[in-house]
């Protein structure tokens, strides 16, 4: 993942859970599909999240996989 500085942070829904804490996100714009997994200060203070949750996520400006950072 990039620095915090080069993180681009955009929205998006939960539309499905796999194994190991990772995650289906659609984007609110555009709504491309990306494979996001959970922060480690969410799982530490274990927040849930389900499918349909709204959620704000850190992506990598040259694509892959995305980091959520907070449930809405």
């Amino acid at each position: 993942m990039a620095s915090n500085n080069q993180a681009i942070e955009k929205t998006g829904v939960v539309t499905e859970s796999l194994p190991n804490i990772m995650f289906r996100v659609t984007l609110d714009e555009g709504g491309e599909n990306i494979l996001a997994y959970l922060s480690g200060k969410m799982r530490l203070h274990r927040i849930r999240v389900l499918v349909g949750d709204k959620v704000i996520m850190e992506m990598d400006p040259y694509g892959g996989k995305a980091r959520i950072t907070k449930r809405l």
